[in-house]
């Protein structure tokens, strides 16, 4: 599925959008454990926050190392304006060491874990085309059943990247095109495992591969142990 960025049609453009579109909220009173994928922008900490004050977010899981364009440590970043903000640290777990969207998911583990044992659903919340996150979580966790996705805009250099501008924005057009070719591809080959919405909108994992996924080249199959965060898991 290779679309050239430059040649794009109006029936490609709403086909792709529709493809990487990761939104499919919780329902407003179903508690959920949020797991925030990297990123250096405010938003995802904003929505965290917004949840945890209606009840809906008991557990919020935090993700990402440093960032290579401005060097801020993701995880660490986001946590300080959720405390900031009133969110207890008891309701707080993170992994600081991640270089990718793989490794989000992968040194995260044993929260997700946590989530699940608990009973609680998982909702990501990401940058709304940002498909590659979903295939991490279901090739990463396949048991991970019925999941969420809350999305929102990201912006760079100034620019914001919406469903309705991404074709026209450089920046934009790159990623989401990324999205929409390599996703497809890494199904097909068996390094993800599929993500489909069911009849209710929700996620789910679609068996897509007979053996164990294989991580993308350049990810650690084992995260630094001591970088991985916990409210009273005597982290440091």
């Amino acid at each position: 599925m290779t679309t050239s960025p430059d040649h794009l049609t109006a029936e490609h453009i709403r086909e792709i959008t529709s493809y990487v579109d990761i939104d499919a909220p919780p329902p407003d009173e179903l508690p959920v454990a949020l797991f925030v994928f990297g990123s250096n922008q405010a938003r995802p900490a904003a929505i965290a926050v917004e949840r945890y004050r209606r009840g809906t977010a008991p557990l919020i899981i935090l993700t990402g190392g440093v960032n290579r364009h401005n060097g801020v440590v993701e995880a660490r970043a986001h946590r300080r304006l959720l405390l900031e903000r009133g969110v207890p640290e008891t309701a707080i777990r993170y992994e600081d060491a991640s270089a990718n969207t793989w490794q989000n998911v992968e040194f995260a583990l044993p929260y997700l874990r946590e989530a699940l044992e608990s009973g609680l659903r998982v909702a990501v919340v990401g940058k709304w085309y940002h498909r590659r996150a979903l295939h991490c979580l279901t090739t990463l966790v396949p048991d991970i059943g019925t999941f969420h996705a809350i999305s929102w805009e990201s912006a760079y250099e100034g620019q914001a990247v919406t469903r309705t501008n991404w074709s026209r924005v450089p920046i934009g057009r790159r990623r989401v095109v990324r999205e929409w070719e390599e996703c497809p591809r890494r199904v097909g080959d068996g390094s993800f495992r599929d993500a489909r919405r069911g009849g209710d909108g929700a996620w789910r994992g679609w068996p897509a591969q007979a053996e164990g996924p294989r991580p993308p080249r350049g990810s650690a199959s084992v995260g630094p142990a001591g970088r991985r965060h916990g409210a009273g898991r005597g982290a440091s």
